[in-house]
Order: structure tokens, then C-alpha cells, then sequence
């Protein structure tokens, strides 16, 4: 007699969650971006069905004041230009998602209008193909405007916006779903927050498969394994049948080139370019291996470092 291996079955199931319209469905991305749909943990496709593997985005920063000075030069000067790096993101670094950080908005920084943050958003969209998900600046006066605007100007999109905060999600929920988008929401660290978080977006009127959920992602050697834990456990209880947990995880990755530790210059540990490529890719493997059904990353080489791994781990596939 053959020996069959015992399978672990879940009674719950991850969502799927579709970022991005094609022509077809009213918007003029060339394709779909579907994250979720899992049975079982992740990349354990001996035990059940993993449909969709993890999407890599690129995140896009309108304000090169935010970008470090390390990634500035290991990049190049396109960073400057946000729609010539949207390009890049979206023709050349083969990402599945591009996602523009409206961050010049800040009123404590650039303070730059709305209309202005609007009219990139529009030439974002004019000038790629893939999906797109859009952050505001983390200013809850000035995002509910700038959402709102968002959400015209990507009517027919299926754009995803973000954040949404337990004390600040009303406005970007409203943007959302006046245009048929998606959003993101947002909690720190902790699962029963992530919870409420749905919670409150679900009883707002936001459908459960226009929400992907943000838990916080920390870069290695600031709390990783913490991020790792509280990722785990979201996607345990999701699979455990609790309904309320089932959307798709994302994951900010780019925190990783805020770590001291990437960048601080040691001729004995290499280049903190170079180091950093490395302390991305280690940390977005370290979130698709928890359980999250997207990642956002930076560098195109931390990418393709990420997107080997995924296909090694998947057979191949």
C-alpha cells in the first residue's frame, strides 16, 4: 500500500482581492493584479491551494527629501522624477503593482496642493499599465481632501488607497468607495487592532474584497520577528474560519532602508548600498514567508532577489 501523506485542512480561506481594471472592466491597466486565495499556509501547496502567489510592488515617492541618500545613488537620478520612476517600476523592474506615496503633501514639509499632488496622480496613471495603489501623507485633514481627489481623478481604476486608521479612516473609506477603489487598512502591531480596523471599515460600508489589510511590517533587526508573529497569527486565525481576518496582507518592506544597521557606513560589513539590497530582500521573504499576500519594495535588485526566492519556493513555478 502507497503511503499518503496527511494533509492539514483549514475550515477558513484567505480572499481574493483584485487591485487594478482593465479595458474590459472600465479602467486601462493591461492586467489584473489578484492577491489571496489561499487554503493553507503559505507556499504549503502539499496541503492545499495556494492559486495566487505574493505580488510585489514598487512604491513610487513623490519628494526626493524622503529617499536616503544611499538608495538616492544606488538607483540613480530617476527617483527624482516620480513619473520616469513610475515608468521604471512599471516597464523594466517587473513589478506587479506600483504604488505612489503622496508624501510631498505633508504641511510639515513641501505642503505641495492638492491639485498639484491630483495632476501627478493623473500622468501616473496616463503613463503605466500596471495597477496602482495610492498613499496619502499621513495628515488626516489634508489626506481627506487629497483622497477624495485621488479617487476622482482614478475613476474606473480600481486604484487602492491608503491609509486607513482606526482614528482616521472615514475619509479615505468615503474615497474609496464613491469610485469603486479598494483600501488599505492600516493597523500597528497587533492583531485585535486589525480586527477592529475591518471591523469598523466593514460596518462604514466597505465590501470585505476591497480591503487589504497592512498589519506593519518591521525590517530586520527592528522588530522583525515581532512583525513576523503578529503576520503568523493573522493569517492562522484567518485560516481557522474567522471571517473578519480573511482579507490579503500587504507589507511595507521599504522600511528596511531605514535601518541603521543597512546603511550605516562599516568598510568591514560592504557597501550600505549594496547591504541594503539585501536587508530588503531578507525582510520582504521574511513577510511572504508569515503570510503576506503582497509586499511593497524599493529596489529593483532586492525585487529580483525576492522574486527568485518565490519561484523557488513555489517549484519553480
Amino acid at each position: 500500500m502507497a503511503f499518503e501523506s496527511p494533509k492539514e485542512r483549514y475550515p477558513g480561506r484567505i480572499r481574493e482581492v483584485v487591485v487594478g481594471a482593465t479595458r474590459d472592466q472600465g479602467g486601462t491597466r493591461r492586467a489584473r493584479a489578484v492577491a489571496g486565495g489561499s487554503s493553507g499556509l503559505q507556499f504549503h501547496r502539499f496541503d492545499a491551494e495556494m492559486p495566487n502567489r505574493p505580488l510585489v510592488a514598487m512604491d513610487v515617492i513623490d519628494t526626493v527629501r524622503v529617499v536616503p541618500e544611499h538608495l538616492l545613488s544606488s538607483i540613480g537620478p530617476v527617483v527624482k522624477e516620480p513619473v520616469e520612476w513610475a515608468k521604471k517600476v512599471d516597464r523594466e523592474w517587473g513589478a506587479d503593482i506600483c504604488v505612489l506615496k503622496l508624501q510631498s503633501a505633508n504641511p510639515e514639509e513641501e505642503n505641495r496642493s492638492v491639485e498639484e499632488c491630483v495632476s501627478l496622480v493623473t500622468e501616473v496613471i496616463k503613463s503605466t499599465t500596471i495597477p496602482l495603489i495610492v498613499y496619502g501623507c499621513g495628515f488626516e485633514e489634508k489626506d481627506s481632501k487629497l483622497m477624495e481627489a485621488v479617487s476622482n481623478a482614478g475613476k474606473g481604476e480600481r486604484l487602492f488607497l491608503g491609509m486607513a486608521e482606526e482614528k482616521a479612516f472615514k475619509s479615505v473609506a468615503a474615497a474609496s468607495m464613491s469610485n469603486g477603489h479598494g483600501i488599505v487598512a492600516f493597523s500597528n502591531l497587533d492583531i485585535n487592532l486589525a480586527k477592529q480596523m475591518n471591523i469598523l471599515l466593514l460596518d462604514f460600508g466597505v465590501k470585505p474584497e476591497n480591503i487589504l489589510m497592512d498589519p506593519l511590517m518591521a525590517a530586520l533587526g527592528m522588530g522583525l520577528e515581532y512583525s513576523y508573529s503578529v503576520i503568523e497569527r493573522l493569517r492562522l486565525a484567518a485560516l481557522m474560519g474567522d471571517s473578519v481576518l480573511q482579507m490579503p496582507i500587504i507589507c511595507d518592506c521599504s522600511c528596511a532602508w531605514a535601518a541603521p544597521e543597512a546603511l550605516e557606513e562599516d568598510s568591514a560589513r560592504g557597501k550600505p548600498e549594496i547591504r541594503g539590497v539585501f536587508w530588503e530582500a531578507i525582510t520582504a521573504y521574511a513577510a511572504v514567508v508569515a503570510g503576506a499576500d503582497a509586499v511593497i519594495m524599493r529596489h529593483p535588485q532586492a525585487v529580483s532577489k525576492l522574486k527568485a526566492s518565490i519561484a523557488d519556493l513555489r517549484g519553480g513555478a
